[in-house]
């Protein structure tokens, strides 16, 4: 833990200049008609600001456009799993197959996360050969930088892992190589996300930092190294590596990062910009909506769902979780409703800005606290120590306006307890539920109850998402998931 423990983005007009540079839109991860080295020419990377835009190109191709880009977990994440019924009027061939779980090897077309997550790794990885070529980059820059690559890095290799299971494992740019990968079996694409979030960890700035990459700034927008410890603490606790887990989100509890961090005193400011609780955020960049992509779909209007911009709602397995007391689910703070004739719609109120011309006030939330405590509560109850996790669960618990836990204190008991607090409180954020109910091999027994109420049959095989067919028909070496 020692490499975790040691020592906003840029203004639209920097975007656009990136863009210039390697926009080119989100071509398929195995036809890339032109080497992404050609990023790499010296005048990308011999002054700061264009290296830095790189990067900053790169927090802009992963939230610019919601969907089929990872931000858009939260909604797909939820359809999976049991959070979110989609509008009976719904049309989206997508939402309508990963609702019902019946996806298939063409109707993720549009919706896909292998084709957009691996354009944002080929940038990510000419940027790491490209920054360390370099050699006329302010030294203290070019760290920065060089373990903001690393990270993005891990950060899209762990969805692409968790959605899909064994997965072509590219780590240069070489386009010719990289077209014909096979999968990589899945826990040396673990020890991969391991090794790049530890060099980015070693990197990385203690401190926030603008778009130049070195400049203090307030604004949480760009990964830091407790990013990085974040993501650490996330993927000890995936591969049931209890103790570094533990380790890693006990720093970032601790208190001892070097800016104000902590659990947001009350619900309705955890998820603002640069909230006490926030580890790490995407900023807008696109026009519309200015704010959250997540309080423009999720936030249904008087009229209630519809097959555009508002197309689910709280799911009746999810709002039957919460406890009677509980304030992410009463008062407005976490859910509110919409009533329309006989029916009411609740719906995710996490982010509270839906108009699309309202000034920003709210930013995409990737990595707060509040996991964290959830994190270091599991660890803590895998490796015996269920004081101090019972100590966890209740802080979350609490702010959330409920007593301290009072059921049965052994350890199985304990550990449910745990997954269902993170099903309470991390509901819809970056498909969460999903990837529990895989990682502690409860998506059977939930799906099976689930699926009927969706309309379906619940089949294990579903719990990995498809390869599309154009991916499958351009790479003879890939092997599609059991069951499509």
């Amino acid at each position: 833990m020692q490499f975790l423990l040691r020592g906003s983005l840029a203004r639209r007009t920097v975007i656009c200049t990136i863009a210039l540079v390697f926009f080119c839109g989100c071509k398929k991860f195995v036809t890339v008609t032109a080497p992404a080295t050609s990023i790499n020419s010296s005048n990308v990377y011999a002054t700061d600001a264009t290296a830095a835009a790189v990067l900053t190109g790169i927090y802009g191709k992963i939230s610019n456009n919601f969907y089929g880009v990872l931000p858009s977990m939260s909604l797909v994440g939820g359809l999976s799993a049991d959070e979110l019924t989609l509008y009976s009027g719904s049309s989206n061939l997508a939402y309508i197959g990963y609702y019902t779980n019946k996806l298939t090897n063409i109707n993720t077309a549009g919706f896909d996360f292998w084709t957009t997550t691996y354009s944002v790794i080929n940038t990510a990885n000419a940027a790491i050969e490209g920054l360390q070529a370099s050699t006329t980059l302010t030294p203290a820059i070019k760290r920065q930088l060089l373990g903001e690559a690393f990270f993005v890095r891990a950060f899209c290799y762990f969805y692409l892992v968790n959605l899909y299971g064994d997965v072509p494992l590219a780590i240069s740019s070489d386009y010719k190589v990289n077209a014909s990968l096979t999968r990589a079996p899945k826990v040396q694409v673990w020890q991969q996300i391991v090794n790049d979030t530890k060099n980015a960890g070693s990197l990385l700035n203690i401190n926030f930092i603008y778009s130049d990459g070195m400049t203090v700034t307030s604004e949480r927008t760009r990964p830091n190294k407790w990013a990085a410890v974040a993501l650490a603490a996330r993927v000890y606790l995936y591969t049931g590596d209890w103790r570094d887990a533990e380790l890693a989100s006990d720093s970032l509890i601790s208190g001892i990062a070097p800016f104000p961090l902590g659990l947001a005193p009350n619900l309705d400011s955890v998820f603002l910009m640069n909230s006490s609780e926030a580890i790490w955020q995407l900023q807008p960049v696109s026009a519309s909506p200015t704010n959250t992509q997540d309080g423009y779909m999720f936030i249904i209007p008087n009229t209630g769902p519809n097959d555009n911009y508002n197309p689910v709602y709280l799911s009746a397995d999810l709002l039957s979780s919460f406890e009677p007391n509980d304030l992410r689910r009463n008062g407005g703070h976490w859910l509110d409703s919409t009533i329309v004739g006989s029916t009411t719609y609740f719906y995710p109120y996490k982010y509270k800005v839906n108009d699309p011309s309202a000034t920003v006030s709210e930013y995409e939330m990737v990595f707060r606290l509040g996991e964290q405590y959830l994190i270091r509560a599991e660890a803590r109850a895998r490796l015996g120590n269920i004081t101090g996790a019972l100590s966890d669960l209740d802080s979350i618990r609490i702010r959330a306006g409920l007593p301290n836990y009072a059921g049965a204190a052994d350890q199985a008991s304990i550990l449910a307890a745990i997954l269902h607090e993170r099903q309470v409180e991390l509901f819809t954020e970056w498909g969460n539920r999903w990837l529990d109910l895989k990682r502690t091999a409860n998506i059977d027994a939930v799906m099976t109850a689930a699926c009927p109420h969706k309309g379906g049959v619940w089949n294990t095989n579903w719990q990995l998402y498809p390869i599309l067919l154009t991916e499958l028909q351009r790479d003879n070496n890939l092997v599609q998931n059991k069951g499509y």
